[in-house]
């Protein structure tokens, strides 16, 4: 089997791994074994975070539903549980703009939903 030095494989790997680690600070931009493992984490946490940001919006979407709904004298779960039972589909995300944005139109559903 002939050998293979990979010169030219090892090179373009390494400099797409320093270019990739260019806006980090200090040694972790610039030398190759501390680059790679800087990389490495930021595409663990990159991964790991792309999930959890959908988690924390979902949390923020149902506290904003949640204050508004109070305002009113209902809860969320029994607010969400009347929106169904009346075949009012709306998603949190929506509701929760609805609740910033136009406070009177959820404070409207929810005086039609209760009776």
């Amino acid at each position: 089997m002939t050998r293979v030095k990979r010169g030219f494989g090892a090179r373009q790997y390494r400099k797409k791994i320093i270019k990739f680690a260019s806006s980090f600070k200090g040694a972790h931009s610039k030398i190759f074994r501390t680059a790679n493992q800087q990389v490495l984490r930021a595409l663990t946490y990159s991964y790991r975070d792309r999930n959890n940001r959908k988690r924390d919006f979902r949390r923020l979407w149902i506290t904003r539903i949640n204050a508004t709904a109070r305002q009113n004298g209902m809860s969320y779960n029994n607010f969400i549980y009347f929106l169904y039972k009346n075949s009012i589909y709306l998603n949190r995300k929506t509701l929760a703009q609805m609740a910033i944005l136009d406070n009177e139109c959820v404070t409207d559903i929810i005086k039609n939903i209760k009776h």
